[in-house]
């Protein structure tokens, strides 16, 4: 028989339900399709960040993991028994999750620069970590190099090639990331919100936050405001 779209079959299956059986006689193969949204803002959007298509084969090391995973998540959309949809989205962000260690510990150094490739160095995930873990301490290239276990003539470099940005760079980066989250909270001021996130003035933050997102924090908020 000659293959036809998913979208060709779903037209021909029961709108009401979450299962779509098609075809017949062969080897039975079982395709789950799921979409994960993520709501909170962000300077990058998360598909920016991961690759177009990853390919997880079956010989491969963390297989188990995901087939597990995947056996669950099959049985509890076709039983749909009480509380089925909170654990099918709990185990959907748990498939998301192995499918990313999959590609990562299968093919490390073709990932395309970026931190879905930092995260998994051992030498620049453990400064990111501890970066992450203390985002208002004053960091310097020195103190990540230090953090990392590397120079920082080599942790600079190790950075770059890995990140495809300066260590300094991400930093600003990722506390403008923060802080946009924590400018969805209307009961937060802004001096606090520059404190928590390493700026010891509202002068420094609105200068650094103005550099990168492209407006002030109060003009930022403004247009969220006005554009939900």
């Amino acid at each position: 028989t000659h293959a036809i779209s998913f979208c060709e079959a779903v037209t021909h299956s029961d709108p009401g339900n979450h299962v779509l059986h098609y075809g017949g006689g062969g080897a039975p193969t079982t395709i789950i399709v799921g979409l994960i949204c993520f709501e909170k803002a962000s300077l990058k959007p998360v598909t920016q960040l991961l690759p177009d298509l990853i390919l997880v084969r079956a010989e491969q090391a963390r297989s188990v993991a995901l087939h597990t995973t995947f056996q669950l998540l099959a049985g509890e959309m076709t039983e749909l028994t009480p509380g089925s949809e909170v654990v099918s989205t709990r185990l959907a962000e748990v498939l998301f999750i192995q499918a990313l260690r999959a590609h990562i510990s299968n093919s490390p150094q073709t990932c395309d620069p970026g931190w879905l490739r930092a995260i998994f160095d051992p030498n620049i995930g453990a400064a990111l970590q501890g970066f992450h873990a203390a985002v208002a301490d004053p960091w310097t290239v020195e103190s990540l190099a230090f953090a990392a276990g590397m120079s920082r003539s080599a942790f600079a470099l190790r950075f770059k090639q890995v990140l495809g940005q300066s260590p300094l760079e991400y930093v600003t980066e990722w506390r403008m990331q923060k802080a946009i989250q924590l400018l969805g909270d209307d009961n937060r001021k802004l001096s606090d919100i520059a404190q928590e996130i390493g700026y010891e003035s509202d002068a420094a933050f609105n200068k650094a936050f103005k550099r990168v997102v492209g407006n002030t924090p109060r003009e930022y908020v403004r247009q969220a405001s006005l554009h939900p």
